[in-house]
């Protein structure tokens, strides 16, 4: 049980430190969180996601992206776009006092909210590049006989996230109680979407798309 706890905490702390950060599936998730709409299916979605990258990293299809640049060209241009229609629409969102609300107007139907968090976890290179690529690295540098424990603890790490993310989010209803919350919160996902979908267009014009 000793030998099998390093490469557990490795692949859970290694995950944790790539997906806490502020992204656009995070943003989603926690927007979804607030307004209580969809938050178990879209956690397990998020978390089964992360579960197939992760073992596909570790199994070898990172070395496969790496070096197929035109591939990940065409999946960084898909998701600028993506991104960046989604991030107009939250600026858009902020514009309007009857959007930003806790009410159910205008609210996500089950399969338009699994179609969004498909979009922010698919058409994200960044998704590919933390899951896949970064994660796939240090999992295969484990003995092969750990490596599914690597994946275990990586996965984990996955699910409590956005679990936490997603039902902590009600933690935060008092203070989104009021319209002008959503609206900082809105500016700060339609800013990020429109950064990010930014970044990927430009390093796909410099040649270096993740």
């Amino acid at each position: 049980m000793t030998n099998l706890l390093p490469p557990f905490l490795t692949g859970f702390a290694s995950s944790a430190a790539l997906i806490v950060a502020i992204g656009a599936q995070n943003l989603f998730v926690l927007r979804q969180g607030l307004r209580h709409e969809h938050v178990g299916p879209i956690v397990l979605f998020c978390g089964v996601a992360d579960a197939v990258l992760i073992v596909a990293g570790v199994s070898g299809v990172g070395a496969f992206l790496g070096a197929a640049p035109q591939f990940t060209a065409l999946l960084a241009l898909g998701g600028a776009a993506f991104l960046a229609s989604y991030g107009l629409i939250a600026l858009r969102r902020m514009l309007v006092p009857a959007a930003v609300t806790m009410a159910e107007n205008g609210s996500l139907t089950l399969r338009r909210a699994l179609a969004a968090t498909a979009g922010f976890t698919f058409l994200n290179p960044h998704v590919y590049l933390d899951t896949v690529l970064l994660l796939g690295t240090i999992g295969s540098a484990q003995p092969a006989p750990l490596r599914p424990i690597f994946v275990l603890g990586a996965v984990c790490a996955s699910f409590s996230w956005f679990t936490a993310l997603g039902y902590g989010a009600r933690i935060l209803k008092p203070v989104f109680a009021r319209p002008a919350a959503w609206r900082v919160l809105d500016a700060l996902v339609g800013i990020t979407m429109l950064a990010l979908a930014a970044s990927l267009i430009v390093r796909v014009v410099l040649g270096s798309a993740p």
